[in-house]
């Protein structure tokens, strides 16, 4: 069982001027302890349940572009890119880019969205839930596509491009892994089958039954189900002192039966450092042997 970190939250002690140095200490200690994946949002306002729209809020790209500089093994990516917010030839460029600086590093983590306040409140373009999914699609297939050796015209229902040339491609062979966030069984699940090489989970007792599904879509699509890493979106918050350390041991170990590989959180309290510190002292090597 691999760990990852979700960096959700730029309001730190330090404020904006000290955010920059504050966020490579936390990268470099959270590869220095052994987590596999560092991701952000794609938001542009912060999301309720973290804080108030308010808070300090770093675009994701630009966030991982400067992630890069400052690490030299961890994956990196958004979790998850909101499909609405860049054009879909731009965020394959965008991928590709983070791909080729990080030294083959990049993944494309991507959703169809949900954040109706922060797209209204910019003027970000944000259709209704089943265009975004038609959207989201269409994006996948033009990504592939670019970063294929087929720089041919794409047309689409919502997306029409002349020549998807990509150069340089991403390192990465034969393209970044994707990863699509979301459990949705109907729609989400079943472009993990067709698409993806990670699919995303929240952790609960739902985690069991969306396998399963996913599996059916599977065998709808011909894909092997082993083929795709299973990871769960989970809550690494060690305590203080360490005292959830066991809970959490326990948590992972129910997962890991279930075949997930990977879980991926936000640390309270992570600028402080002491939480990545106990997580790599007394979580990672045990979640290791899981």
């Amino acid at each position: 069982m691999k760990i990852g970190l979700h960096i959700a939250d730029f309001t730190w002690p330090g404020g904006p001027q000290n955010l920059a140095a504050d966020l490579a200490r936390i990268a470099t200690t959270a590869e220095d302890v052994g987590v596999t994946k560092l991701s952000v949002m794609d938001h542009v306002w912060q999301i309720q349940g973290v804080g108030p729209a308010e808070n300090d809020m770093l675009e994701a790209y630009t966030t991982l572009g400067y992630l890069a500089a400052h690490t030299k093994r961890v994956d990196l990516l958004a979790w998850v890119t909101a499909v609405t917010y860049r054009e879909p030839g731009m965020l394959a460029k965008i991928v590709s880019t983070l791909d080729v600086l990080s030294g083959g590093r990049a993944w494309l983590g991507i959703g169809a969205a949900w954040n109706d306040e922060e797209s209204r409140g910019l003027g970000l373009h944000f259709p209704p839930t089943a265009e975004r999914f038609e959207r989201l699609e269409e994006t996948l297939r033009i990504c592939l596509q670019m970063w294929s050796d087929d720089d041919g015209p794409f047309e689409g229902t919502h997306y029409t491009l002349g020549r998807t040339l990509d150069s340089p491609h991403p390192l990465r062979r034969p393209h970044p892994p994707i990863l699509i966030g979301g459990g949705g069984e109907k729609k989400t699940l079943r472009l993990v089958a067709q698409y993806a090489q990670a699919c995303n989970l929240f952790g609960g007792p739902e985690v069991a039954h969306k396998l399963d599904v996913l599996r059916g879509h599977c065998e709808a699509v011909g894909r092997d189900y082993d083929e795709i890493e299973k990871t769960v979106m989970f809550p690494l918050d060690p305590g203080a002192d360490g005292e959830n350390v066991d809970t959490i041991l326990e948590q992972m170990a129910g997962l890991a039966k279930l075949g997930v590989t990977h879980v991926h959180g936000w640390v309270p309290g992570v600028a402080a450092i002491t939480p990545l510190e106990i997580l790599g002292e007394k979580v990672i090597p045990e979640a290791d042997k899981l």
